[in-house]
């Protein structure tokens, strides 16, 4: 109850500090105020909607007058005119005043825009949402241990990372969680193939980060398994066929078969080659700034399922087959009937996914858990939601598949068994190597140590890679342009990073210059440059921003909004002299101005898991 209570009032603290807020009640209560003078309607400032004005017309917030026009026996037209009169001649924070057709937009005054800046948005607990009470899990990486991450993951990592932090922005406690698909018959090839090739070779002594040496030998299992089908299809057997009866497949089944028995030499190997991969993926990790506060292995959560199993033979919401396998009908759902376990007694994918499901519930008992997974598993996690519900689990209605569009290349799609794929360690690479080359260009690195400059092109490198590819909605697919992506103008990472070197300039200039900003003074303004007025306008959107991206699991918003509020800065900075203005309370604000978007730009940056530079 205390806890309830706490955050009710930490809610209502956000509330109040909320100006923009204040302001639509405001005007709000002039409308109703208006409605009731003017034509007799009474409490209608519940029902009363405000929206914000399009670009195409002057105004911050406008009001619909059609649902009005049976009750007043007006037109909307004669409404708007009505209301917007009485507001702008009763409601100080009304400047003015257009009705188009039905649509009275509003003109705030800058006067109030002004308070709204000083009180609101220069405050430590601006955007600062406080927390909900809700645990949210997000699960994402997931790779294999048989090869190395690439391009397809770090979409993946970076999804996964930045809708963490926005959701911790909004108001929720969030658990990190990856899932390591550390067995199977894809993890016995790479073994197989290193037991038959390896010759005892290691990270140290073959120079290969340990999930490259690993992803090696996963390629090198393809290549001679594809010598040994067209060999046996050269003797007359069917594709399929051959695919079975290749001596390698055999041959890898009967290690996961070893493995599942416990065989000692086995699991030592297991051990070895997955402890290479997970120190590889480790590196990749923290170059790429993502991190987890949980690891879940396939390996010890694999057979939980079958507990799940047992419960839905019990409740009767799954039925045995004559051959002993057990399966689910979906079909009045639309979908299909679908196995989850096998006749051997030996589980599927959608067996281990419900197993850990009820896991994940029984550990941290969040009301979401997020997956992050490409949309070619669409299916499969409807599935997973239908048959928790059908279950009865509470949590099932908390299952939300985050799916993303596959990323796609100049030179076409990837496949990591033909040693095809992007890898992410040399794609990071290429990208710092691009960063370096274009600031190079520019030539603006007087002055720079060695150390601070290999900083700067590790914070350009991965802004570049990370906006691009948080910046497209993660439902679609998108084709990812290394070139395009690292401009220095256009809606890219390092042109956001540029307008913030930018301002962190004029920043220091100004604290050289003994330019400080006292917000006491902004009162006396009294007109704002029209880009001031923009500039605010945008940052007052920044908390609504946050939440919308949580509500849609959609870090491209914050992307959009950060990119938009770089945008406006620079045409101001284009319009305004900043440090030629004489007036030493315009001068003030227009350094608070500056501080502000820089401080916002940081923010929305954070959320995506991008540093900004100071200088560049």
């Amino acid at each position: 109850m205390k806890q309830t209570i706490k955050l009710h009032t930490e809610f209502v603290q956000w509330q109040k500090n909320n100006f923009k807020m204040n302001l639509e009640k405001k005007v709000k209560s002039g409308i109703s105020e208006a409605l009731k003078s003017q034509f007799g309607l009474d409490d209608q400032e519940g029902t009363i909607q405000l929206q914000p004005t399009k670009k195409e017309f002057e105004g911050a917030l406008t009001f619909v007058t059609f649902p009005y026009t049976s009750k007043t026996k007006k037109s909307p037209e004669q409404i708007g005119e009505v209301i917007g009169k009485y507001l702008k001649d009763n409601l100080e924070e009304v400047a003015d005043f257009n009705v188009v057709k039905g649509f009275l937009n509003l003109v705030i005054s800058d006067r109030t825009w002004l308070s709204i800046f000083s009180n609101s948005i220069l405050s430590e607990e601006f955007a600062i949402l406080p927390f909900n009470g809700k645990r949210v899990m997000v699960e994402y990486s997931s790779p294999n241990t048989n090869k190395p991450l690439h391009l397809g993951h770090l979409r993946n990592n970076f999804l996964g990372y930045s809708v963490s932090e926005i959701l911790k922005a909004s108001g929720y406690d969030v658990v990190k969680a990856n899932l390591i698909n550390d067995r199977g018959i894809h993890i016995c090839k790479s073994m197989l193939a290193y037991q038959l090739w390896g010759h005892g070779e290691t990270p140290q002594s073959s120079g290969l980060k340990g999930d490259h040496l690993a992803g090696k030998y996963y390629v090198l299992f393809d290549k001679e398994y594809k010598k040994e089908i067209d060999a046996l299809k050269d003797q007359g057997v069917e594709e399929e066929e051959a695919k079975k009866q290749a001596p390698l497949m055999k041959q890898a089944q009967e290690l996961l078969l070893k493995w599942e028995e416990g065989d000692k030499e086995v699991v030592a190997l297991w051990e070895k080659m997955n402890g290479w991969v997970y120190d590889g993926f480790n590196a990749t990790y923290k170059m790429i700034g993502v991190d987890f506060d949980k690891f879940y292995y396939e390996s010890q959560t694999y057979l939980l399922g079958k507990n799940i199993v047992e419960e839905g033979l019990a409740k009767q919401v799954f039925f045995k087959k004559p051959d002993g396998s057990v399966w689910v009908d979906l079909t009045s759902d639309g979908l299909d009937q679908k196995l989850l376990l096998r006749g051997d007694g030996t589980s599927v994918y959608i067996t281990q996914d419900l197993g850990t499901a009820d896991l994940k519930f029984q550990e941290y008992n969040a009301e979401k858990s997020v997956y992050v997974v490409g949309n070619e598993q669409d299916y499969h996690f409807n599935v997973l939601k239908l048959i928790l519900k059908k279950l009865g689990k509470s949590y099932a209605d908390g299952v939300y598949h985050l799916s993303y569009g596959m990323v796609d290349l100049p030179s076409g799609k990837m496949k990591s068994r033909e040693g095809t794929v992007v890898d992410a360690d040399d794609l990071v690479k290429e990208m710092l190597d691009t960063a370096e080359a274009r600031t190079k260009e520019l030539g603006k690195i007087e002055g720079f140590s060695e150390e601070d400059l290999q900083a700067l092109y590790k914070k350009l490198g991965l802004g570049a890679l990370k906006y691009f590819l948080l910046k497209v909605d993660p439902k679609k697919r998108m084709l990812f342009n290394p070139e395009e992506s690292i401009e220095f103008q256009g809606h890219t990472g390092p042109f956001i990073q540029y307008t913030y070197a930018r301002i962190s300039a004029i920043l220091r200039k100004a604290k050289q210059l003994g330019i400080d900003f006292n917000k006491e003074t902004f009162d006396t303004l009294v007109n704002l440059h029209p880009s001031e007025r923009e500039g605010i306008v945008l940052m007052t959107k920044f908390p609504e921003k946050i939440q919308d991206a949580a509500k849609n699991y959609a870090p491209s918003e914050i992307a959009q909004y950060i990119f938009d509020l770089a945008k406006a800065y620079n045409h101001f900075y284009g319009e305004v002299a900043i440090f030629s203005e004489e007036n030493k309370n315009a001068l003030s604000f227009r350094i608070a101005f500056s501080f502000a978007v820089a401080k916002i730009i940081n923010r929305g940056m954070q959320l995506l898991g991008i540093e900004v530079p100071e200088k560049m």
